[in-house]
């Protein structure tokens, strides 16, 4: 409540809040549609994969570099790796990202991997029949039983077997070791110093 001798505030409780109230009822429907909308451009695809191909990156910070996501699409530098053309690769259903760049040698292996495992996985249907191309198809690859999932993304990281505690893991001080480190750095210029100066106390003496 108010303090003091002040003037009462006046709350306009009389509006016409029910012009203003937003209703969603149509929301199972808009569901449905949606549903319908995907199934039907599925099958009027025929047999191209549901979604792109994109490549499998690091989600960023230190908080969570350990998961691994989808990204935008594949670097150009692994396209070439992988022997990719940069047009080809929007005909086969992979996705093209021009701005990012590959940061790291294990992330740039592990997506033109990715992609070659796709590309050998993919079945390109000629456009007339009869009459493949180069890179086309044929023979038995037309007629085997083919699946439109995508790639699964790869483990984040590799679990390591359990084993029993070592001695020297026992008797390792992490706390200790980083402390050491961080007092050598420190000091190093300082060290240096007085070992360049007790050098040439000595050089004088003799």
């Amino acid at each position: 409540m108010v303090k003091h001798n002040n003037q009462l505030p006046k709350n306009h409780f009389h509006k016409d809040w029910q012009r203003r109230v937003k209703t969603w009822f149509d929301q199972p429907g808009q569901k449905k549609s949606r549903r319908v909308a995907r199934s039907k451009k599925a099958l009027a695809t025929g047999a191209q994969p549901l979604q792109r191909l994109r490549p499998a990156v690091r989600c960023p910070t230190q908080r969570y570099n350990i998961r691994i996501r989808e990204g935008r699409g594949f670097t150009l530098s692994e396209l070439k790796l992988a022997g990719i053309r940069k047009k080809e690769a929007k005909g086969l259903g992979i996705s093209v990202d021009h701005r990012r760049r590959s940061k790291s040698e294990e992330g740039q292996t592990l997506n033109v991997d990715r992609l070659k495992e796709y590309k050998s996985r993919l079945v390109v249907f000629p456009r007339k029949q009869g009459k493949p191309k180069s890179g086309d198809a044929t023979g038995d690859d037309l007629t085997a039983h083919i699946t439109r999932d995508s790639l699964p993304l790869p483990a984040p990281y590799t679990a390591e077997a359990p084993r029993a505690i070592t001695d020297e893991e026992k008797e390792f001080s992490a706390f200790t070791t980083l402390r050491q480190a961080r007092a050598d750095q420190r000091n190093e210029g300082q060290r240096k110093k007085r070992a360049a100066e007790k050098e040439a106390a000595e050089k004088s003496t003799k």
